[in-house]
């Protein structure tokens, strides 16, 4: 089930808010849990034992962590964890691909069928596995109630796409929350703001990015318009459902962390990745890139540090050579970064400029089915022929127009300049208007895809 669907708008939610503001509070965390695992089970049947599975074993290393004083059985505990997490994760996300490459390196006929993917088996693991490690440095107490832990990993909001919760985030949340009017209202207006950018921005740009990318050689202008198209479907896609996630949250007392803050104002890489998928970073500095040194060793140093950290990122986000391309390259912009000189007198305007043709260029090696495809799509932006996308019309400019607007920090900065009261009429306004909106476009069955379901 995803939020962008009907099921979810006009049936799903309404039930889990009506049951949880009659609950009393006392059983509302249970409530939360057990429908989260309904809201995972409903698109997930099978795989809900392997989620409750990851839950209670991270719980149980959680509880050893906290009983055990120990350095030789504790490292030894956070390795198991860490063995079995990520053996699942691997099996699940990467055993076929590592198959095929070694069939292909040595000539063996290995026969492997990979399993489905889990639905939110990345996120959730990740979550898993930052409880394990901060109970692990002593950084949060182990939480001994199993629906505690329960709970964290599998909330529904953002099981399924994030934002990447630690567990410090929400743990005192878990405990002890007061769901507010105010609150309820400031969560509904991001719910809407993040639907509208599912609904009526980022699925209108994705046909035009779709049929770029199915062409065998597209030409040069709508190779171009394609690679845009994309960066602001999966920006809106991704962006959108960190803001209704948070939304939610906030609908159920929840405060969750920001995952974007405009990345594509950005005017270097560096400022991209501190802009774009936010807890995703901030995951990977404090449990890879810190550990291995981070900025305080050498520059030489540094720089594989950040080729590695990369190479998780791209690996992260799914078991193919595009991927992983995907994060050397930007682990190599990442590295010149840090052992090139910093150039004075910098220009905001050419620097943003070289940044987007860069992130760009990343966007075309991520939405890529293989290699050949990425070169091919990338020799048609420099030398592809005439033509145009026959997907491009009014309605889609309008959208990539909307998207490139809604893109900047400037309509968020506009609003609030109006008065107070003008603020608040016009958020009255806006709010129930998107949701109809929204609500009637996806009646009409228009074209609903969510990319980050692959990974």
């Amino acid at each position: 089930m995803v939020f962008s669907s009907m099921t979810f708008l006009c049936c799903a939610l309404p039930l889990a808010l009506a049951v949880y503001y009659l609950l009393p509070r006392r059983w509302r965390n249970g409530w939360l849990l057990a429908f989260s695992l309904l809201f995972y089970a409903w698109g997930e049947p099978v795989y809900v034992a392997l989620m409750l599975f990851s839950i209670t074993f991270n719980w149980g290393a959680g509880l050893a962590l906290g009983r055990t004083a120990s350095k030789p059985l504790r490292r030894g505990l956070l390795a198991a964890a860490l063995a079995v997490n990520l053996g699942l994760l691997g099996f699940f996300k990467y055993a076929g691909f590592l198959v095929d490459c070694l069939n292909g390196l040595t000539g063996w006929r290995i026969a492997f069928i990979q399993p489905a993917l889990p639905i939110g088996i990345s996120f959730y693991t990740f979550q898993a596995l930052s409880y394990v490690i901060d109970v692990y440095r002593d950084g949060v107490p182990c939480q001994r109630r199993w629906s505690a832990v329960a709970l964290y990993i599998s909330m529904f909001p953002q099981l399924i796409a994030g934002p990447i919760l630690r567990y410090q985030e929400v743990a005192r949340q878990i405990e002890d929350r007061r769901e507010t009017l105010s609150g309820f209202a400031q969560g509904l207006s991001r719910f809407a703001a993040g639907l509208a950018k599912k609904v009526l921005i980022a699925n209108l740009a994705a046909p035009l990015a779709d049929q770029a990318f199915s062409l065998a050689a597209p030409p040069m202008a709508g190779a171009w318009l394609g690679a845009a198209a994309y960066a602001l479907q999966i920006y809106f896609d991704f962006s959108g459902y960190s803001d209704i996630a948070i939304g939610l949250g906030r609908m159920f007392g929840f405060s969750y962390p920001e995952n974007f803050r405009y990345p594509y104002v950005s005017r270097s890489v560096k400022e991209f990745w501190t802009r774009w998928h936010i807890s995703l970073s901030g995951c990977l500095r404090d449990y890879l890139y810190i550990p291995l040194g981070g900025n305080r060793v050498s520059r030489g140093r540094q720089a594989l540090n950040l080729l590695a950290v990369f190479l998780v990122t791209g690996l992260w986000h799914g078991a193919g050579w595009t991927f992983i391309l995907w994060g050397l390259y930007y682990g190599v912009l990442r590295a010149a970064q840090a052992l090139l000189p910093r150039r004075s007198g910098p220009v905001p305007a050419l620097d943003w400029l070289l940044t987007m043709l860069l992130v760009l260029v990343g966007w075309v090696l991520f939405r890529a089915d293989t290699l050949e495809h990425a070169l091919r799509y990338l020799s048609a932006m420099v030398s592809g022929g005439p033509g145009i996308l026959t997907r491009f019309t009014p309605r889609a400019g309008l959208a990539l127009a909307a998207g490139c607007l809604g893109a900047t920090p400037w309509p968020r900065r506009l609003f609030f300049r109006l008065p107070c009261r003008a603020q608040a009429v016009a958020q009255a306004l806006l709010v129930p208007s998107a949701l109809l909106l929204c609500l009637l476009t996806l009646a009409a069955g228009t074209y609903n895809p969510f990319i980050y379901f692959r990974f």
